[in-house]
């Protein structure tokens, strides 16, 4: 009985540690990357203003044109706004917190896997959350307000839900898991639907129900999903476009073809209509992406041994009875042979295997816009092979086939570690031949463990969490030490915030500094595609020039391109039009429908300037209004930006 309740005690401080370990982790250092994503810190700061703004995911709060994503991450970054006010923590802790909150819900669904009075439940969980929270772009991602730090929550949310409704059998769960997907939907759009097919297998084979109820359940976790997504889409589909904001990203005002082009299945052939870059501009496509210099160093550390330990954990549950299970004394333990534990051990290696195989073989694959970062929708899945798998075979590690099977998962861990350690290799050069050197003791530790006390066992084990982790521990600590800011964003010690080239062109640069080179999130043009990936940071006689009479007008000012607008927007925390959308090439507004705003008084400046490298495939509309503007009102250069006085005649 004591043992029981010191061991409890033990592990309730263990997730304890670990969750106040990763907020102080990723809080640390936050306000250094500033605005960070300045085209969605703008959309929050006008969905703190303005409701219809918020509903919408509007770029401004005049409601010009919506970001081109839907906007539930801007929810919470709108409301921390509204409650603290405009700065980078109440921009960025909202991320912080679902980072925290993955972490935890993870260590919940692989602990839940395990049978009760497994000795291994615990220590799976607590290296699934530990491994989620040290893989780099995890920890990029937890601390940057892109959409992907909600939707990596929900899908974590939504995989425990289906485990509970693996084991339950209950219709709750199963409505659970079809809110869950739909509110993704509302996240980052088709995204979300990568984790679908393994939940579905789970709960088909698994379940304790009948077959018609188990097919009923399903159908009904699909409404479910629909309904959560589907009024939003209706709302904007059934709203005349007169009386909402353009839909940014779309060719058409339509959130339809958003989802299905630009953020669907142009994702995947390559063909999003108005995009830049694209074309075959993403990088090689193939089954090796995963792990080249763009992508190895974000994600890939543990995903050799996810893939190894994915498919041993198999094998041994699908024999399960011939392999024997001991505790740490040697005793034997509640086997994972008994019909419940059985069946939530396979089904979470359906939920995690299948979000882990289907998402991997769709990054590796698609031919359409993909940045590195979006890899930390495989963090969790990752993490959770690592600690299942782990676990299910330390378990059983007085078999020697099994102890070979962990020592080979280190040994090709270490490898691997190697390897990207060696691609930084001005980064902590010492680090690659610590992680072989206690690999090789942890190994043979793990080899010999049937020879070793219990003490030494618990040692070899501690040694070989240490070697698998210390890489992407390292990546991650750089990552937390240097501000990141810019559309595009990567962790390591080579994090960059530029992208492909390109440049703000016309009256000035981005930054307003004719002809000059900027800094990544500096508003600098050079570095990147200037304007399109990186915000700009006005003069204060700038700023001054947009606040003055700024009350008589709708929008303060116009400019091509949502980065362009989102820094004049935060400076001023007034209306700014973002022409064109995020890539400018959105025909919003039109020229015809510029005029009529400009004649009716509504907008005062125009900040000249286009955004060079746009698709020929997209609207020219803000290239034209730039050239309208150009040869019907009299140019002023102020801060070194180009400005014209819409409301002279």
């Amino acid at each position: 009985m004591a043992s029981t309740l010191r061991r409890s005690l033990l592990d309730r401080l263990g997730i304890w540690v670990l969750l106040i370990g990763t907020a102080g982790l990723y809080l640390w250092n936050l306000s250094a990357s500033g605005w960070a994503n300045a085209f969605y810190s703008a959309a929050a700061q006008a969905g703190s203003a303005n409701w219809e703004a918020f509903l919408y995911g509007s770029s401004d709060a005049a409601n010009a044109i919506t970001v081109d994503k839907p906007p539930a991450s801007l929810w919470f970054m709108a409301l921390a706004v509204k409650l603290f006010g405009l700065s980078s923590w109440s921009i960025l802790v909202p991320e912080v917190l679902m980072g925290v909150a993955s972490v935890g819900v993870l260590y919940l669904a692989v602990k839940r896997a395990f049978p009760a009075g497994s000795t291994g439940a615990t220590k799976a969980g607590l290296l699934a959350g530990l491994a989620l929270a040290l893989t780099p772009v995890a920890a990029l991602m937890f601390r940057y307000n892109n959409p992907d730090a909600l939707l990596v929550l929900l899908m974590t949310l939504a995989a425990y839900a289906t485990l509970r409704a693996v084991q339950s059998g209950a219709w709750r769960w199963t409505i659970m898991v079809g809110l869950l997907v739909g509110f993704g939907f509302l996240t980052k759009q088709l995204q979300v639907l990568l984790v679908v097919p393994g939940f579905a297998l789970a709960y088909l084979l698994y379940a304790p129900v009948g077959w018609g109820k188990r097919l009923l359940q399903l159908l009904a976790t699909g409404a479910a999903a629909v309904v959560a997504a589907g009024w939003w889409v209706l709302l904007v589909e059934l709203t005349p476009a007169d009386q909402r904001p353009y839909i940014g990203g779309s060719q058409s005002n339509s959130i339809l073809e958003l989802t299905f082009g630009y953020n669907g299945l142009g994702r995947i052939d390559g063909s999003e209509s108005g995009s830049v870059g694209g074309n075959g501009g993403w990088g090689e496509t193939g089954i090796g992406r995963l792990f080249s210099s763009s992508f190895g160093g974000q994600i890939s550390w543990l995903l050799p041994a996810a893939l190894i330990l994915l498919v041993a954990s198999a094998v041994l549950l699908w024999r399960q009875r011939a392999v024997p299970r001991t505790a740490e004394s040697g005793s034997p333990v509640v086997s994972g042979a008994s019909a419940t534990g059985n069946s939530s051990l396979k089904a979470s290696l359906f939920i995690w295997g299948g979000w882990l195989l289907v998402t991997a073989a769709t990054f590796s694959f698609m031919a359409g816009i993909i940045h590195e970062y979006y890899s930390v929708a495989l963090a969790p899945a990752i993490a959770a092979v690592v600690g299942l798998g782990a676990a299910l075979l330390w378990e059983r590690r007085k078999s020697p086939a099994v102890s070979l099977v962990l020592a080979g998962v280190l040994f090709v861990t270490a490898i691997w570690s190697w390897i990207l350690l060696n691609r930084s290799s001005d980064f902590l050069p010492w680090l690659k031949w610590f992680v072989a050197g206690v690999s090789l003791v942890a190994g043979v530790g793990l080899i010999l463990n049937a020879f070793l006390p219990v003490a030494g066992r618990r040692l070899v084990a501690t040694v070989a969490v240490l070697a698998v982790l210390a890489g992407p521990a390292s990546f991650t600590v750089a990552t937390l030490t240097t501000g990141h800011s810019g559309a595009i964003v990567t962790a390591g010690p080579s994090g960059s915030s530029n992208g492909p080239g390109g440049g703000f062109a016309g009256g000035a640069q981005a930054g307003g500094r004719p002809g000059g080179t900027g800094t990544a999130g500096t508003g600098g043009g050079g570095g990147g595609i200037g304007g399109l990936l990186n915000s700009t940071t006005p003069s204060s006689e700038l700023v001054s020039l947009l606040e003055s009479d700024a009350s008589k007008y709708t929008w303060a000012a116009a400019v091509v391109g949502s980065n362009n607008a989102a820094g004049y927007q935060l400076a001023t925390q007034l209306p700014v039009m973002a022409l064109g959308g995020f890539n400018g090439t959105d025909p919003a507004p039109t020229l015809d429908e510029f005029k009529a705003l400009v004649a009716a008084g509504k907008i005062h400046f125009l900040i000249a300037g286009t955004i060079s490298g746009a698709s020929s495939s997209g609207s020219d509309a803000a290239n034209e209004i730039n050239s309208w503007v150009a040869a019907n009102y009299t140019a002023s250069t102020v801060g070194g930006v180009t400005v014209y006085n819409l409301s002279a005649s």
